[in-house]
Parts: C-alpha cells; sequence; structure tokens
C-alpha cells in the first residue's frame, strides 16, 4: 500500500508519504514531507551532505554556495520535523536542467525519499518548461530506474555549447566535460533523461 501511496502524492510538496518501517515484526508507518528548502534549513542541508562529501560521493560545496543556491533545494523531513533528505534543480539552459546534492540519511535509504525528492525535481523542471534533466552520479542504478541514460558527448547544439562554456558553474562544466573538472568526475556517470 505504501508504494501506491508513495505514487500518488510523491511529486506534491505539501502532502506526506507514508513510510513503513519494520522494527520487531511490527508495521509502523511513518510520514515524510517534500517541499522548498528555506534558509534555516541550509546547515541541516550541509550536514546531511558532509559524510557524502567526507566519502567522495558528492563534490563539497562551501556554506554560502549552498545559501546562494537554497531557492534550488527541495527538502525532505520527517514527521518529527528531521531533516532526511534534500536535491537540487539547476537551471543550465532554456531546456536543461540538473539534479544537483541528491542525498538520503542512510537510515531512510530504500524507503522512497529519494524517489519522492527526484519527482519533485522533476514537477518543478517540468513547471519551469525544461524538457531535459542531467545529473553526474554514481548511482546509476538509482537514476536508470527514474529513465536516466548514459550520454557521451554532442549532446547541444555547437552554438548552445559556445553559450554554456562560458559559464562559471562548475555543474555546467561537468555536464559538458571539461578537461578541467575530470579530477572530480573520476568514476561519475553522465546521465539525461527526457521529461
Amino acid at each position: 500500500m505504501s508504494r501506491h501511496v508513495d505514487k500518488l502524492t510523491a511529486g506534491l510538496a505539501s502532502l506526506a508519504h507514508p513510510t513503513p518501517l519494520r522494527p520487531r515484526d511490527t508495521l509502523v508507518c511513518v510520514t515524510y514531507t517534500v517541499r522548498p528548502a528555506r534558509t534555516p534549513d541550509v546547515p541541516r542541508i550541509r550536514s546531511l551532505v558532509s559524510p557524502l562529501v567526507d566519502r567522495r560521493i558528492l563534490l563539497g560545496k562551501e556554506l554560502v554556495a549552498l545559501y546562494e543556491a537554497v531557492q534550488e533545494f527541495r527538502v525532505v523531513e520527517d514527521e518529527s520535523g528531521e531533516l532526511i533528505g534534500c536535491g537540487a534543480l539547476h537551471v543550465m539552459w532554456q531546456d536543461l536542467g540538473e539534479v544537483r546534492t541528491l542525498a538520503v540519511a542512510d537510515e531512510w535509504l530504500h524507503r522512497g525519499v529519494g524517489h519522492a525528492i527526484l519527482e519533485s525535481i522533476e514537477d518543478h523542471a517540468s513547471s519551469l518548461g525544461l524538457t531535459r534533466l542531467f545529473c553526474l552520479t554514481f548511482e546509476t542504478a538509482f537514476f536508470s530506474r527514474h529513465g536516466f541514460e548514459p550520454i557521451g558527448e554532442d549532446i547541444v547544439a555547437p552554438e548552445v555549447y559556445a553559450e554554456l562554456v562560458r559559464s562559471q558553474d562548475e555543474g555546467v562544466a561537468e555536464f559538458l566535460d571539461l578537461s578541467r573538472v575530470k579530477p572530480n568526475t573520476l568514476g561519475n556517470t553522465r546521465m539525461l533523461k527526457q521529461l
């Protein structure tokens, strides 16, 4: 039942997501909520992301960069108000956005939190008029289950490439697979989804 309810409500930031837990063979329904991030969430986002930065799964960001990007983030809170997940949508071009900094607390993995974040990001991307989403990830199985496919080069027109290469944003450089970001992206897969 939980998956059915998650599927119906995952894209709606104001609704709670029931998630079954099985401590000692007892079914307990715990809810969580997906919503846009606010500035008070930034220290909590940083705490959630830090272990993944330490394990070199995500690139680290300065605190000021997280505050600058707070409007890009969606966060997930459990029913006690604890931040259990986050993810961001960064607009790169007219039709193209990037899923960034998708993280879920270890104890909430495999409970639909990542799916709810990604669905909220996709809904937001569509509302902005984006038709493609990019990600750079080690989590290829997760993103593949959500319709992302590995990409090669030449996925934007030459005139768009000429504009994007002017960006100072590291994520855009990763998307373009520029040599200056290669040390930071080793082992990651560049993936794309058509919305």
